[in-house]
């Protein structure tokens, strides 16, 4: 049986990516969300354009979705369905780092909490299923914002709640940390959002290379982090190959 067709998936994520935005995006936007070059991501466009599923503004140059594709109707990531892709690996994930497991997807400019795992220690927890994370104090959040950057722009200094002395509330050293994010495929937060604890994150990347939501442990900061500050790397990459191996899960039809 034929694989899939990769211009077709890639045309996929930057339709959903258009739809999910809350205001028209540059071509600069649509190619860092998706790690593709701005020379492929145009010539996609260019084509979405031709059908009528993609419009871009005569003024500013950015795309949004076109009246052909809404008139089809549009779908998008059902949490329900990430969830259940996800929960055979964040088990073993909290199983072989000692940490307990998020799975979230982006809503505004936060994180949604949509699968948790407790941590496999016994001690006494509380899961935060539905619970919506900040977008700028969690490493889930960042690596939403960092892979959406429409989301991003929607954040303000006003908006940047301040929840410890850690927590980012400038809009230009979160964009700052934001592209370092999508550079290094992983985000991290050291006790911005409460002073005792960490976390790490890496992106589920679904077809066409679309981020569709984050995996992430926290716990303690000196578990999580280093003296320095820095993700242990043995945590790190649990992470990210937990991460991965969701991926290839979210781009594997079922039958």
């Amino acid at each position: 049986m034929p694989g899939s067709i990769q211009s077709i998936e890639r045309a996929a994520a930057i339709l959903r990516l258009l739809a999910a935005a809350p205001s028209p995006l540059r071509l600069t936007e649509i190619s860092s969300s998706i790690q593709l070059s701005r020379g492929t991501v145009h010539g996609i466009l260019r084509t979405l354009g031709d059908v009528g599923f993609v419009d871009q503004d005569r003024v500013t140059g950015r795309y949004l979705i076109g009246e052909g594709l809404a008139a089809l109707g549009g779908r998008h990531v059902d949490p329900n369905e990430l969830r259940a892709r996800c929960m055979n690996w964040a088990d073993p994930l909290a199983a072989r780092s000692g940490e307990a497991v998020r799975v979230a997807v982006l809503e505004g400019g936060d994180a949604r909490v949509v699968h948790y795992v407790f941590r496999p220690d016994h001690s006494s927890q509380k899961g935060d299923v539905g619970a919506l994370l900040p977008g700028h104090a969690t490493a889930l959040g960042k690596v939403l914002l960092a892979f959406h950057p429409a989301a991003a722009q929607t954040l303000t200094d006003p908006t940047l709640t301040r929840y410890t002395p850690r927590t980012i509330t400038s809009r230009s050293l979160l964009v700052g940390e934001l592209t370092q994010i999508r550079r290094q495929g992983y985000a991290v937060d050291r006790g911005e959002r409460q002073l005792d604890l960490a976390g790490l994150a890496a992106p589920l990347t679904g077809l066409g290379g679309l981020v569709v939501g984050t995996i992430g442990i926290h716990g303690a900061v000196d578990r999580i982090c280093d003296p320095a500050g820095a993700p242990r790397p043995r945590l790190l990459a649990l992470v990210q190959e937990c991460a991965r191996t969701i991926g290839r899960e979210l781009t594997t039809s079922r039958t």
